[in-house]
């Protein structure tokens, strides 16, 4: 008997067009049609393709962007996907991810890497966005699908598992992770990822791996796959009811405090939240993520708050009786390793996007976007205003902290600059939109203490995975972003070493960045925990090994400004604060990077938080120095909260 195809098979034989492309040819062609839309506001999601070549992926996605960039010089037009060439993997998701956050989370790039070491060396960025929820596509390079001359080049062999590559370690590390080892796969590997990117709970690292064999290889594609396809960013509505409630238990409240964390930023809630603390006169307190939410000068500002807060931001904290978290997923800074709030009637109203951060701390869980939400408690709370007295208390303490920053920045003619003083430097000297970029070392907590923010987008410290050689690149990503804004890069010796390459990007692309380069010797952060931990700063110093075997001797003659320069930077050294004034001018002018070297005192901290950060400390030890550490470890662990509150119903 012989089988007939149903008409509408016939039908679709006949008006499904096609088009041969390889894989890779197919993937540059379906990411350059990616729209997303918010608001009504609609943009190309993928801005280009950062990338480094090698035999995984040379020949595949290579020869893609090499194809896209010359059939677009022939008809006069921009490339669907422009390519930038990095210096090293991770750095390149770095420079994606803060794109990605300067766009709140509205465009961002691919990224493109060999296999092996060139895959593996993302996986830190991957970890980063995944935490930080920030999205960027991975295309690593694979292994031969078809095992054909295995085992390859930089092929991990498994004797208990044969389809076992090194990008399996992707997997823990993304949101979503595909290996396409057929093109038929490619299509539905594509729209998963698509899926999670655009989706303001799921987003972070999205990976999907292709085998070089596979990259390479020609398919009969449907036309379809190649529409423009547009994306819709959501805005969960919160449930009246859970508003109704919500509200109730701050109208009840006599010392309620806002803690404002990257949700307000990434749903461009900053008006909604302004307007919220003006009506009823509550304070505003902010993570790292959610620094800017609100202007420094604003006088329901209160600066950041936890481990690395202000005096004002902490006393509030330890007595409030409502804790309202917007957009924030309650980090161990953020609540100063549960020791900071210490009010044993507090109660919590946690309005986030994703539940996994709503239910954090008990209490009323708002699932919803920050902005929906915060508009939505605005006409419940009509008739909420702030005691009289607690705004008196709000302003006095403010007032103190704002006092002690300007103390701290205040500089000596001819005398060494310490790290405040240069914060304080850029800060005045920069303008209301510049941005300053960090992530590691102690500058993010004395960035997070004492710089006063003056637009939404002008802090970017990356302090989710805090990682080390991220400020460079992630400057990079940055300017790219926001071409019409100053990006001042403040970074550490100790993180600059590890990522300096970025400064040959930044060249090659015209990207102009004014890193300020701290030189101080070592690992400043480091070494202050380590000394107040008891450890002595031991290992956190750049010296040579002294004659008693220990690396206690001279310091190393190492020339981060030689450095910076050998990678084609402008390079201005200074020493006092007119140097700096000057230097800081230069660089603005300027219309390429521009770095400035500068030498501080270390041992100059930051006014004190009056606040812990929960690192274990040896319980025995022969050092005094333990011993001391470890008695007042312990007087802060009696302060320490369970990791739930009451419920509220």
């Amino acid at each position: 008997m012989v089988s007939t195809a149903p008409k509408a098979a016939d039908k679709l034989a006949d008006t499904e067009a096609t088009v041969r492309l390889t894989v890779a040819q197919a993937t540059i062609a379906f990411l350059a049609a990616q729209y997303v839309e918010r608001d009504g506001d609609r943009t190309p999601f993928f801005a280009g393709c950062f990338g480094i070549f090698g035999h995984g992926n040379v020949a595949g996605l290579g020869q893609a962007l090499l194809q896209d960039e010359i059939e677009a010089q022939a008809a006069g037009r921009a490339p669907r996907m422009p390519y930038v060439l990095g210096r090293n993997e991770q750095a390149m998701v770095h420079s994606a991810v803060a794109y990605a956050r300067q766009k709140d989370r509205l465009q961002t790039w691919a990224v493109t890497a060999s296999v092996g070491p060139g895959s593996t060396n993302m996986l830190t960025g991957a970890a980063l966005a995944t935490i930080n929820r920030l999205p960027v596509l991975l295309l690593p390079a694979d292994t031969f699908a078809t095992r054909v001359s295995s085992p390859v080049l930089q092929e991990l062999e498994l004797p208990s598992s044969g389809d076992v590559t090194v990008n399996d370690a992707f997997k823990p590390l993304s949101r979503y992770f595909d290996r396409v080892w057929r093109p038929e796969q490619l299509p539905a590997a594509l729209l998963g990822a698509m899926r999670v990117l655009t989706d303001p709970v799921e987003t972070g690292a999205a990976t999907v791996s292709i085998p070089q064999d596979v990259q390479a290889e020609a398919h009969d594609w449907p036309e379809s796959l190649f529409a423009e396809r547009t994306w819709h960013i959501a805005r969960p509505l919160p449930e009246r009811a859970v508003v109704a409630r919500a509200a109730a238990l701050i109208a009840a409240a006599r010392r309620p405090l806002i803690i404002a964390g990257g949700g307000v930023h990434y749903s461009g809630a900053e008006a909604a939240l302004t307007a919220l603390a003006e009506q009823t006169g509550i304070p505003v307190a902010e993570s790292q993520a959610g620094k800017g939410s609100l202007r420094h000068d604003h006088p329901q500002s209160v600066g950041a708050v936890g481990s690395t807060g202000s005096t004002a931001a902490n006393a509030l904290a330890t007595d409030a009786d409502v804790v309202i978290g917007i957009g924030t997923r309650y980090s161990d800074f953020t609540s100063a390793s549960r020791t900071a709030f210490n009010n044993p009637q507090v109660r919590f109203v946690n309005i986030n996007v994703a539940s996994l951060d709503a239910v954090k701390q008990g209490g009323v869980s708002v699932v919803a976007d920050a902005r929906e939400a915060i508009e939505a408690l605005g006409p419940a709370l009509a008739d909420y205003r702030v005691p009289d007295e607690y705004r008196s208390h709000i302003s006095e303490l403010a007032g103190e902290w704002d006092a002690a920053v300007s103390a701290a920045f205040a500089t000596e003619d001819g005398a060494q600059l310490n790290q405040n003083q240069v914060i304080g430097l850029v800060n005045s000297l920069s303008d209301p939109r510049d941005v300053v970029v960090c992530a590691a070392g102690s500058m993010p907590g004395d960035l997070h203490k004492l710089w006063r923010s003056r637009d939404r987008k002008s802090y970017h410290v990356e302090y989710g995975f805090s990682c080390m050689g991220y400020e460079i690149a992630g400057g990079i990503g940055v300017r790219m972003a926001a071409p019409d804004r100053d990006v001042f890069v403040m970074v550490g010796d100790g993180s600059y070493l590890m990522m300096a390459t970025e400064i040959a990007t930044a060249v090659q692309e015209g990207v102009k960045v004014i890193p300020v380069l701290v030189q101080n010797h070592g690992f400043a952060s480091i070494g202050g925990l380590s000394e107040s931990l008891g450890s002595q700063r031991f290992g956190t110093a750049y010296r040579y090994r002294g004659t008693d075997g220990r690396l206690d001797g001279d310091r190393l003659p190492v020339d981060l400004a030689a450095n910076a320069a050998s990678l084609g930077a402008d390079v201005i050294k200074v020493a006092t604060a007119a140097e700096f004034t000057d230097a800081v001018k230069v660089a603005k002018a300027a219309d390429r990077i521009t770095v400035i070297h500068v030498e501080t005192d270390p041992r100059v901290y930051a006014p004190d938080s009056h606040s812990w950060w929960d690192v274990p400390v040896s319980q025995v030890s022969a050092l005094e120095s333990t011993q001391q550490a470890y008695q007042r470890y312990t007087e802060w662990k009696k302060v320490q909260r369970p990791l739930i509150a009451p419920s509220d119903g």
